[in-house]
């Protein structure tokens, strides 16, 4: 087993488990994961995990599978215990998700359905980043930086550098920092 494929694995099993405290935080009603962002997030995760993989990635690719198992339980979570109502931004996000899949369907090419669908997963994450903005105890302080850990680790199992190849974990490593950012950077203040 070489270095990139053991990175790839270690990055998928702990990005699965960064789930649990999420579905736990979810459930116990300490985190209130935003629809619209869920919901993208789970569609896209589909497209991406299988997109990515036919786009010839293997060890790199444990992330983006665990990532859509675990988008979809948060998803079905949020239905009920997510943010109340959808926002004009939560609403422009969803015309966007679909503009973008739509165009997908049009150029029925999958690194062209793998590179929209990271552009559009990333506005799917707007209002989540938002609310965590404003409200950075609404979000769950454990799992952002347990994601943050696989998606570092899912850059060493990138074996081959190429924008095919790198542009998603690149995405999920920027997103895993700035939410870990804006999540414990208050959190860090207040104990000063």
């Amino acid at each position: 087993m070489t270095f990139a494929s053991t990175a790839g694995i270690a990055a998928g099993v702990i990005g699965f488990i960064a789930f649990v405290p999420y579905i736990i935080g979810t459930l116990n009603h300490t985190t209130r994961p935003n629809k619209a962002t869920w919901i993208i997030w789970t569609v896209l995760g589909i497209i991406i995990a299988a997109s990515y993989y036919a786009s010839g990635a293997r060890d790199s690719a444990w992330t983006p599978i665990a990532y859509a198992i675990g988008i979809t339980i948060v998803a079905i979570l949020s239905v009920k215990y997510g943010e109340e109502g959808w926002t004009a931004l939560d609403k422009w996000c969803l015309v966007g998700a679909g503009a973008g899949l739509a165009l997908w369907a049009i150029t029925k090419e999958p690194v062209t359905a793998y590179y929209l669908t990271t552009i559009v997963d990333a506005t799917g994450a707007v209002p989540t980043i938002k609310k965590a903005w404003e409200r950075p105890e609404s979000e769950i302080n454990l799992a952002w930086p347990m994601f943050l850990v696989a998606n570092t680790l899912n850059l060493f199992a990138i074996s081959e550098w190429s924008a095919a190849m790198a542009l998603y974990p690149v995405y999920v490593f920027i997103l895993a920092g700035t939410m870990t950012v804006l999540v414990y950077g208050p959190r860090i203040k207040k104990k000063d």
